[in-house]
């Protein structure tokens, strides 16, 4: 079990990357760890690179920033060219299945995040969430009730039964993975 987990979730703006990080923060925080969450995207809102990162820990964050990241997720081909580069052998790589890297890299995982938002929630706009719950039943970062209540707390009220639907088909992505690691005991 580690004591500190740096994340980067990485796609393009409007897929809800940064909304993810802010909702897996909020969820350790209800779990009783430390957690600081950190954005950055480009001028363009739409569409441009954008990034976010988490840091969960058991213990006092001393600086808000990933340094060396234990998990990168990409939603994008652009983010996984980009952010591959900067991770080393340890660092645990969720991308959606669509994307691909043109070499062998250990601890890399494709899973069908897009897919699955678009064909068994039917709604693309949840693929952060798909994406939260299948990183979170990969890691362990956090219990499922804690994510799912930060999920349905900063969702708009309308769509929080496609939100709760979308988190159970990610974490039913990797149910059967086992990780390299994991936070919550």
């Amino acid at each position: 079990m580690k004591e500190e987990i740096g994340l980067r979730l990485a796609g393009s703006g409007g897929q809800g990357v940064i909304l993810g990080s802010i909702i897996l923060a909020d969820a350790a925080l209800a779990n009783s760890y430390y957690s600081a969450q950190s954005q950055s995207y480009g001028p363009e809102a739409r569409g441009g690179m954008c990034k976010a990162e988490v840091i969960i820990s058991k213990h006092e964050i001393d600086f808000p920033k990933v340094e060396k990241p234990d998990v990168l997720l990409a939603l994008t081909q652009a983010a996984l060219d980009r952010y591959t580069r900067e991770m080393g052998p340890d660092c645990t790589v969720v991308a959606d299945s669509s994307l691909s890297l043109p070499y062998d890299r250990p601890n890399t995982y494709f899973v069908p995040i897009l897919e699955t938002a678009r064909e068994v929630v039917h709604n693309p706009m949840t693929s952060n969430v798909v994406a939260l719950g299948a990183l979170n039943s990969l890691a362990h970062l956090v219990d499922e009730e804690s994510l799912e209540r930060a999920v349905l707390k900063y969702v708009p009220k309308g769509a929080r039964e496609v939100n709760s639907i979308a988190l159970k088909e990610g974490e039913r992505l990797t149910a059967d993975i086992r990780p390299a690691f994991h936070m919550a005991s």
